[in-house]
This record gives structure tokens, sequence and C-alpha cells, in this order.
């Protein structure tokens, strides 16, 4: 509820008030603490909107060739390779979706400020992509390493694509 009094909207503060007075949360000495919550969410939804149109889908285009990819997998080896395939996606995903936003949180006022953004936001995405193939494949015992490659590199130059798709 304090988050929502400092943001001053109309419609968070009577989505406040609804949460803080409804039957479940009646007799909760401090109301409902999920308010915090709702508004990340709210916040998470209004950048992803904001993102260009390419990002937007080159990234569905990624959740759909991982979704694929791991029934693929779950077909070839069972759980443990869907498990791999899903891995292998959300490395590219989550990297492109930070890439994403470090960009469209530059701000660039001359060609030379918009390569240093773009150039920003690739080290965030080969950085995260390092991090997360490292922390895939020693944290998961039962990797399958084909399909977690496999499912990172077709992932991964799904988002190559985001230059051919058009922002109209």
């Amino acid at each position: 509820m304090h988050c929502c009094a400092s943001s001053g909207s109309k419609s968070c503060i009577e989505l406040a008030v609804l949460l803080q007075y409804s039957k479940l949360t009646r007799f909760a000495p401090q109301g409902y603490t999920g308010i915090i919550i709702l508004l990340g969410a709210r916040k998470l939804d209004n950048m992803l909107r904001d993102l260009s149109k390419p990002i937007r889908t080159v990234l569905r285009w990624q959740l759909l060739a991982t979704a694929a990819l791991m029934l693929v997998a779950a077909a070839w080896v069972g759980t443990p390779g869907a498990l791999s395939a899903a891995l292998g996606g959300s490395v590219s995903v989550f990297s492109g979706l930070a890439a994403a936003v470090v960009a469209s949180l530059g701000r660039a006022g001359s060609a030379g400020e918009v390569l240093l953004v773009a150039l920003g936001a690739e080290a965030v995405k080969i950085g995260l992509i390092v991090v997360l193939l490292w922390l895939a494949l020693t944290m998961y015992r039962d990797i399958v390493v084909l399909a977690f490659i496999g499912t990172f590199t077709a992932t991964a130059l799904i988002f190559a694509m985001a230059f051919f798709v058009r922002d109209a």
C-alpha cells in the first residue's frame, strides 16, 4: 500500500483499497501485502509493452521455438531432454530480453551515444549468456547437452531475426 500511495494513480489507490478491505484480507492484521507484487507486475507489463515490435515478435518466436523443441526433446529422451531444451531456450530469451531492456533504457542523442548504448546492451547480453550457460551446465546434473545447446543455438539465431521484422 505504501508503494501505491506514493504513485498517486487513482486506479492504483482504488485497487489497494479494494484488496485491503476484501473478505479475504479483512481479518489480516496489516491487510493484503500482495499489492507490491501486483504493482511490480504492472510495471513489468508496461516495460514489455514499451519494447519495439520487432523485439516483442522475436521474443514470442523464441518462446514458440523453445516449446516446440521441448516437445521434440521430450519425445526423444524424456523429461531430462525437455528440461534441457527449456533451459537452453530460456538462456537466450532472458539474455535477449535483458539486452532489449538495457537498450530501451539508454538515452542517446548522437550517433556515438547510440553506438555506446548498443554495445552496452550487447555486453549485458553476452555476460548473461556466459553466466546462465555456466549455471545450467554445472547445476543440472541430468542435462542433455545436445537438446540444451541445440535449443540455445536455435533461439539465439531467432533473436538475430529481429533485424528483419518490420516496425510498422
